[in-house]
């Protein structure tokens, strides 16, 4: 007699297989490698931005609208520069995790050879936002120590719903921000190209994201998706938190104590964000993993 656990798996399998089939064929069809891609070699037009002026931390601030257009553009490269930077780190706290989900599993599986297709995805991004920042003459901007230890932490017990939705809420909040990016021609062009490979690449991994969620929130009960939502609000809330470096201000030549004061007050840039989460707020809500406690820190991020 086949059990009822074992004849959900049987039904849900094939699915997460076909799921994986079809992510490895898009990526053997369409990926990129940033290194032939990107103009690595044309020196920096600095007449360009370096991410779209309405995603800038102070743009519809009066210190936005005291500063020079010059000033204006080294802002959006150093927190261009940032951004990618985060990105960097996420990415890594990212390939550890899914190594662990399929540390010893069946190599056969799709889903385990998708699992590398993405590690190897992130590893060449990870390079490609390197590059980038460095180009857009930026210093290696970094998460503050409070978030680099509790990302350490996270990456070595977050399994599950909680590894997969919290990689879904970087992947999301990224990939808003950068579709208008890539195609804003006031972006320097090779950030441009950064971007499009990044959005391309990346709309695979949300959609592995999704499905992992679901599949591994099947038969969870209240008290698991009460804590595993606080545990992705809270990493959220540290990524998100975590984009743009205090420092950027100084290094496009700011007041820093002006400029993260009128930031942290700027509801353009709120606004920006909560718009960009939409649809992840939607899915996290469908999913059971929106709680109370959970919104307090989405809030706080400003993403609801």
């Amino acid at each position: 007699m086949t059990s009822v656990g074992t004849q959900r798996a049987e039904e849900t399998e094939p699915g997460r297989e076909e799921m994986a089939r079809r992510l490895l064929d898009s990526s053997e069809t369409l990926s990129y490698d940033p290194i032939k891609e990107v103009d690595w070699e044309t020196p920096l037009d600095t007449s360009y931005h370096g991410a779209s002026p309405e995603w800038s931390t102070l743009y519809g601030t009066a210190y936005w609208a005291e500063l020079t257009p010059e000033q204006q553009r080294e802002l959006t490269r150093q927190e261009a520069a940032s951004v990618a930077s985060t990105g960097i780190w996420f990415e890594m706290i990212l390939q550890q995790m899914v190594l662990r989900d399929f540390y010893a599993k069946d190599p056969t599986d799709p889903a385990f050879q998708w699992a590398l297709t993405e590690i190897a995805d992130e590893c060449r991004h990870s390079i490609m936002f390197a590059r980038g920042a460095a180009k857009l003459r930026a210093p290696a901007y970094r998460p503050r120590r409070l978030a680099v230890e509790l990302g350490r932490f996270f990456k070595s017990t977050a399994k599950g719903e909680a590894a997969y939705a919290a990689i879904l809420v970087a992947e999301e909040v990224l990939d808003v921000m950068q579709r208008d990016w890539m195609r804003d021609e006031r972006v320097v062009p090779f950030v441009r190209t950064i971007n499009n490979i990044h959005v391309v690449e990346e709309s695979r991994h949300m959609k592995f994201a999704r499905e992992e969620t679901r599949e591994r929130l099947k038969g969870a009960g209240w008290l698991r998706r009460q804590y595993n939502a606080l545990v992705v609000a809270i990493a959220s809330y540290f990524i998100v938190s975590s984009m743009v470096n205090p420092k950027v201000y100084a290094n496009a030549g700011l007041d820093t104590r002006r400029a993260v004061r009128e930031a942290k007050a700027n509801e353009h840039h709120k606004a920006m964000l909560r718009s960009s989460c939409a649809g992840l707020m939607e899915f996290l809500h469908s999913a059971g993993l929106l709680t109370k406690a959970s919104t307090w820190f989405y809030k706080r991020a400003n993403l609801i």
